[in-house]
């Protein structure tokens, strides 16, 4: 069996879900990768051991938080759990593993924090952003989306890096820009469930200059103005991926698959092109066909 035919058996057989107390923690992190993060889910596939490992702690942990603000209507139910995740964290800094709490989450990250020497401070920048974004429902500019797609998301790259035995200031250049990009696009893509969040993630001022009110995205519907704050935001996110590739020619060979995201990053910058920036086009929400090889490729061309 070879190494496609091997991801495409795990993404296909694995079940939807699994009891961790008679299944081991990893596989319920990999569960909930591919249960709520599918597109991270197969580049963490195309890592290497350990590094496959701590990226998956890595990504389950994000699944976490991000669940927190997705699932929670009260604030002081999410700031209880948002301090489960930190005091977690803590725990798992010390050398007790009986201090860390008995969630497969949990003892994931305890696990990778202890074999690849994670930095504390990308985890607590991590849950920071989401406290500070708990009871916020906009954002002012596109300025403060962008700070806050490279708190949410820039951090995971550096401690994926981090698991890779990766410490090169191009290389957290890159995570930080393709953090920006990645982070900026998932806020965009976060339109189709507006009302569901109670959150506007395209920022004011560009609604503003467009004349578009934020009770047409609450209702989701599309028109040429909605368009034209999508470009402009799309933009941007396009901005941040184009300096992350161009830096590639200088960074070590072990890095490059952990930067793969930059592909499906591309491939939804494309695919709203083609429908004109309707972020509600309905051939957005399809899952795109192919690219699976198309990831491996890049990986086997060491390109991302």
């Amino acid at each position: 069996m070879n190494k496609l035919q091997r991801i495409l058996f795990v993404t296909r057989t694995l079940p939807t879900n699994y009891n961790y107390s008679t299944n081991t923690t990893s596989l319920y992190c990999l569960d909930l990768v591919k249960k709520f993060d599918y597109e991270n889910f197969m580049t963490v596939l195309l890592l290497e051991n350990t590094s496959r490992s701590t990226a998956l702690a890595v990504r389950s942990f994000n699944v976490e938080l991000s669940k927190v603000s997705e699932q929670t209507s009260q604030i002081n139910t999410g700031q209880a759990r948002l301090q489960f995740w930190e005091n977690t964290i803590e725990a798992c800094y010390k050398e007790d593993v009986k201090k860390v709490p008995q969630h497969p989450v949990a003892m994931e990250v305890y696990k990778a924090v202890k074999r690849s020497n994670l930095t504390q401070r990308y985890f607590k920048n991590l849950i920071k952003c989401r406290h500070d974004y708990l009871n916020r429902n906009f954002f002012g500019s596109l300025e403060e989306m962008e700070k806050y797609s490279e708190s949410a998301v820039s951090n995971l790259y550096y401690l994926i890096l981090e698991g890779c035995g990766v410490k090169n200031m191009h290389a957290d250049h890159v995570a930080s820009h393709l953090g920006k990009a990645q982070g900026i696009l998932n806020l965009l893509r976060s339109c189709v469930v507006a009302r569901k969040l109670n959150f506007i993630s395209i920022p004011q001022e560009i609604l503003v200059k467009y004349s578009v009110s934020d009770q047409s995205i609450l209702n989701g519907a599309s028109s040429h103005k909605l368009n034209d704050c999508v470009f402009e935001v799309a933009s941007r996110a396009h901005h941040h991926l184009q300096k992350a590739r161009k830096l590639s020619d200088k960074l070590p060979s072990n890095c490059n698959s952990v930067f793969l995201p930059a592909v499906t990053i591309d491939g939804y910058l494309t695919k709203l092109q083609v429908v004109g920036y309707d972020i509600f086009h309905p051939s957005l929400k399809r899952k795109p066909l192919f690219w699976l090889p198309k990831l491996m490729w890049y990986k086997y061309r060491n390109k991302y």
